[in-house]
This record gives C-alpha cells, structure tokens and sequence, in this order.
C-alpha cells in the first residue's frame, strides 16, 4: 500500500517590519489624533482655491475696506471709521483684517506657505545633516574633528538669533530665502544624531562583512549604512518640522520672514498685533492654527518615535 500523502502546510505568512511599526502607531491614540489632524490640515491648504471660490467665495487679497454688509439686518462697514474691522459674522466666518480681507481665506493661504516653508526647510536640513554626519562618522579622523567643531560652534549661536542674522543679511523675506534659512540653523541637530549612529553602526558584524566581501564606500554607505538611519531620521524630520513652523512665525512676526501681501501665519499675527484688544480674531485663529499644528506634528513624532523602537515606551 502507497503511503498516504501528507496534508499541506501553509506556508507562513511574512510581514513587513513597517507593517508592525505602522500596526504600533496606530495603537497610539494620540499619534492617530494628531496625523488625523495633519492630513486635514495639509487637505484643507492644498485645497485652498478651491474652498476659498466654491465655498467661502471671500477672496484672500481683495480688500473690501470700503465695502458695507448685512449683519442681522444691518448694514455695517466691514471696516469702521476707527478702523475696526468686522469680528466673526455669516459673510466673514472668521473676522476681516485691517484692511476688509476674509481671515479664514488668509488663514488657508497661509497655511499653505508656512506648511511648505516648514518641509522645504526640514528636507534641506535634512540633506545637509545627513550628509556631514555620515562623513564625519564613517570617515572619522580630520573630517570628523572639522565637522564636529564647525557643529558645536554653530550650536552655541541661539537658533533664533542666527535665523535672524541671515534673514537680515540676505534681506528679500522670499519663501526660497526663508527655506534656506530654516535648513541652515536646523541642519546640525541631525548631523550629530546621524554621527553617533553611524559611529555605532560602523563597528557592527554586517558592515565587517561588507567589507570583506569587497564593498565600496559608497555601498556601505548607500546599502547599509543609510537604511539603518531611517528611523531617526524619520522622527527627526517630523519635530523639525513642528519647530520650523514656529520659526518662521517668528521671523514673520518680527518682520524678516514671509513678506506681506504673500500671506503666512506669522505674518497674519504680526499685522494683527497693534489691535489685538478689539480686533483678537486677527490674531488668535492663526495663532490656533500654529499651535494646533505644531502639537499635531509633535504628537505623531512621539508616536513615530514609540513606533520604530518599541523599547523607547519603556524607558520613557
């Protein structure tokens, strides 16, 4: 007699590590809240022209400083004689600004700038960081000691104060100027998170192997050495982000960032300032939308964090 054959065994099933970060991720509720938060927002901004035209059909840049509306059957200016403009009402859902321009139209626009500004500024950080950490790490020696001084010295300069010092010095307060600003004064946190990895990563048996086995450089570099950084890099990106937000609010506010009549958050608040005790609305919604941006983004960048080193929620 023949023997019986046996029964199939499924074979098992194999997951991808990013599937179990993302599966972690998404048991943290307040990581979820916050990239829930982060896809309305950025869907909102790149929606703008149309939002703006099809559902609030205010302008972001007429000015209607002259013109007169219906409020509860009266017919008011939309900008007083004292020059207040109208608070929140059915026409402005969000208040008009000192010169009869909608705050909520402004406030997408806005967005939209200081929303790219952000990751421009986080990817040209990025760029850079990456860069003179891997070299200072991997190669060590003169490039390490020239690139570890040359951080630490610009380290020691406040953020801010040297945000502002280039923003003076190159003096246009264009969206590419502020995105080379925010790469410059950002870019060498990463540099010295990559070369302390790259330092522990170097000695490890894989790059040995490599090695042995002939690589170049560039390929354990490219092959070995950059894959083993994503997550860093990844949670790094995210708080950058949140961080470069509120530094361009800052030089907007103080007057070197964004230029008007181009509109960004920070720039919305600045303009607002002189009358903030009867006009708040000019001032508080952007001030809102920053703050609420600025959590969302540090809250999934904590979630990121716990996601891609679970050993990380321990030790927290």
């Amino acid at each position: 007699m023949s023997a019986a054959p046996l029964p199939a065994v499924p074979a098992p099933s194999v997951r991808s590590p990013w599937h179990d970060v993302w599966q972690r991720f998404t048991s943290d509720r307040a990581a979820l809240a916050g990239l829930i938060v982060l896809v309305v927002l950025v869907l909102a901004t790149l929606l703008a022209p149309w939002l703006v035209r099809h559902v609030l059909h205010q302008s972001a840049f007429d000015q209607r400083i002259m013109d007169r509306i219906t409020i509860d059957g009266r017919s008011v200016d939309v900008v007083s004689e004292l020059g207040i403009p109208v608070g929140p009402n059915s026409s402005f859902l969000l208040g008009a600004d000192l010169v009869g321009r909608d705050v909520l139209s402004r406030m997408l626009y806005g967005g939209r700038i200081s929303l790219a500004v952000s990751a421009l500024g986080t990817l040209l950080a990025l760029t850079f960081g990456l860069a003179a950490g891997l070299l200072a790490g991997f190669y060590r020696g003169a490039w390490d000691t020239l690139i570890s001084r040359f951080v630490d010295a610009m380290m020691a300069i406040p953020v801010l104060l040297l945000a502002i010092a280039l923003a003076a010095v190159l003096h246009t307060g264009s969206v590419l100027v502020i995105v080379l600003i925010l790469g410059l004064v950002n870019w060498t946190y990463l540099a010295r998170i990559v070369r302390a990895e790259v330092l522990s990563l170097r000695e490890r048996d894989f790059i040995e192997a490599a090695r042995a086995l002939g690589a170049s450089d560039r390929a354990i570099l490219a092959r070995h050495l950059l894959p083993n950084l994503i997550g860093p890099v990844i949670v790094f990106a995210t708080l950058s982000m949140a961080g470069n937000i509120l530094l361009e609010s800052a030089l907007s506010y103080l007057g070197v960032g964004i230029q008007p009549p181009t509109p960004s958050w920070g720039n919305m608040i600045q303009e607002g300032v002189a009358l903030y005790n009867v006009a708040w609305w000019i001032t508080l919604f952007p001030g809102l939308a920053i703050m609420l941006t600025v959590l969302a983004l540090n809250l999934v960048g904590d979630g990121l964090k716990h996601a891609l080193d679970p050993r990380s929620r321990d030790t927290a």
